[in-house]
């Protein structure tokens, strides 16, 4: 077994070397559309984008149905495909008819794949404008310049390096879409002439709507583009991640610190073995022992990393530890998060080792199997400890042993032995300032988000489902075990805790109605009654009466907050 990983790390490197990035050879089959109709500048590349994605299909488990007949997007035809790309498509493309399908084909978990000039197209279009991101303004010269890859987990940028310099048309956008999803790279304005967004300027990124999955690159003018092994990857990635067949963390990001980016400065090593470092990447060997960031305690924060494993091994994440130089007495005096593909329920990846499992169910449908990254969110707020694998919750598990406590402590990873060779990217953290409240949107399994029925304060008005907008009536303060929008509260009218008793904004009064935690599958329980945050009938439309009812993991059931 030992020698077979052995020989898979070593395709990894290769790939890596030659900026590819390996795609899952065991992916279930799956169809995508390509669209490349244009109503506007026509891309000359076109054609060897199509051949290009036909070429990536044959080698990864997808066919490839290419098209400029709007009148495929229906509800019938659509279905068939896990992913749409719009290739270089430019102009009004789709009737509202056509519209109407693809939205609904989004909604019902379908995936978007927009390619360069999908960017310069429906600009009418209210719902394409989210799906993609941001619109096209403007761009210079064909030119070489340096593209920052800041996300190097996503299956599409795993086997690029830090920076990458190639040559292509470089488009500015009419807004920033760093606050509705995860920029993946940018570009340096300093590296080219002609850049108007200045230091942060995005190029590529991934986002989830309303159920489903996007993925955009501004690169792919050039028909020389498609030939590039580097490119070739990201786009198999962006398609990988919207047909479902790749998870990862696309939850807009901001705030953060980082730790460790490739430097190791701050980071100290504990008991036998260490970390190599190269690449921006730490891999462990050896061991009993840890790296730990000794620099500083935290109390109170959200702490994100990504990594990877060849095959079955071992590694897991301390948190809440006192200062030591002994790896065993911070792993009995604070937590670790595990990393190991298999052991008990207790000691596998995502439990908080010997002391809590994480949510299986939850846990396996987020989790990327060996040989692909993963991005671990450990959200230490008091004595509680929330796990987030690939934007999915999967723990929740809150210290009552009087011995240990998270209130504060280091964080270390940990090198568990010869043979159990674990990576690590890109270790960076928020701190939240104690019991600082968390402000933002509260956002169903749907993409929709939870709602103030217009706008209104009143007593007794609807707490509902609705498109997200960023409305002052979409952002929720999580203050304690309140959750509070408009100056009051989220809680059951005449704090009832029968089956569908409906949920509503009050003014703030400290009863039992009003409280809230977080229960297991991304769930909201009402404390008093022991039941659910959720969305009336299952349904996701606009408008929806959120209610409580018995918990029972339902999609309408599961939800994240700021």
């Amino acid at each position: 077994m030992r020698d077979i990983l052995g020989v898979t790390v070593a395709a990894l490197a290769i790939l890596a070397s030659t900026g590819g990035s390996p795609a899952g050879a065991a992916d279930a089959p799956y169809d995508v559309l390509v669209f490349s109709k244009t109503a506007g500048f026509r891309h000359d590349a076109i054609p060897a984008g199509i051949q290009m994605i036909r070429e990536l299909g044959a080698t990864n488990s997808f066919t490839v149905t290419a098209t400029e007949d709007s009148n495929q997007f229906n509800a019938a035809n659509l279905a068939q495909f896990e992913a749409v790309v719009f290739l270089n498509t430019t102009g009004d493309v789709l009737n509202a008819t056509q519209q109407t399908a693809f939205e609904n084909y989004i909604r019902a978990g379908g995936g978007y794949v927009g390619v360069h000039s999908a960017a310069d197209t429906e600009y009418d279009w209210p719902f394409y404008g989210e799906l993609v991101g941001a619109y096209f303004a403007s761009h210079p010269a064909i030119q070489q310049a340096t593209i920052r890859v800041e996300n190097r987990a996503h299956a599409a940028t795993a086997g690029l390096g830090p920076t990458w310099p190639r040559t292509d048309e470089w488009y500015n956008f009419r807004t920033n879409p760093r606050s509705s999803a995860r920029v993946l790279a940018t570009l340096d304005e300093s590296t080219y002439s002609g850049g108007t967004m200045g230091a942060d300027h995005p190029h590529t990124w991934c986002k989830t709507l309303q159920g489903g999955r996007s993925f955009y690159t501004g690169s792919g003018h050039t028909q020389s583009s498609y030939t590039e092994v580097g490119f070739r990857s990201l786009v198999l990635g962006g398609i990988r991640y919207a047909a479902n067949r790749t998870k990862a963390d696309c939850r807009p990001e901001t705030g953060y610190t980082s730790l460790y980016s490739g430097a190791t400065t701050g980071w100290s090593q504990a008991g036998p073995g260490g970390f190599a470092n190269s690449n921006g990447t730490l891999t462990s060997f050896g061991g009993l022992g840890m790296l730990w960031y000794s620099v500083k305690e935290f109390r109170s924060y959200s702490l994100k990393l990504d990594w990877t494993m060849p095959g079955d091994d071992n590694s897991g994440v301390l948190v809440g530890f006192p200062a030591s130089a002994d790896p065993n007495s911070a792993m009995n005096n604070g937590y670790e998060v595990q990393i190991d593909a298999t052991d008990t329920s207790d000691k596998t990846t995502g439990a908080v080792y010997g002391v809590k499992s994480a949510d299986g169910a939850a846990r396996d449908g987020a989790l990327n199997p060996p040989g692909e990254w993963n991005t671990y969110e450990l959200l230490v707020e008091g004595e509680r400890l929330q796990v987030f694998l690939n934007g999915v919750k999967i723990n929740d598990f809150t210290n009552t042993d009087p011995v240990r406590s998270l209130t504060s402590g280091y964080i270390g990873i940990q090198n568990h032995g010869a043979g159990d060779d674990v990576s690590f990217r890109n270790i960076r953290i928020r701190e939240l300032g104690g019991t600082t409240p968390r402000v933002g949107p509260i956002t169903a399994a749907s993409g929709k988000c939870v709602d103030v029925s217009g706008s209104s304060s009143t007593d007794g008005t609807k707490i509902q489902l609705w498109s997200c907008h960023g409305g002052t009536n979409q952002q929720w303060t999580v203050n304690g075990s309140t959750l509070r929008a408009l100056g009051k509260c989220m809680g059951v009218a005449g704090g009832s805790t029968a089956n569908g008793a409906l949920v509503q904004l009050s003014t703030c009064n400290g009863s039992g109605g009003q409280n809230w935690t977080a229960g297991p599958n991304g769930s909201l329980v009402n404390s008093p009654s022991g039941k659910c945050l959720d969305a009336n009938g299952g349904s996701s439309a606009d408008g929806t009466q959120l209610i409580i009812w018995t918990c029972h993991g339902g999609t309408n059931q599961r939800w994240t907050l700021p």
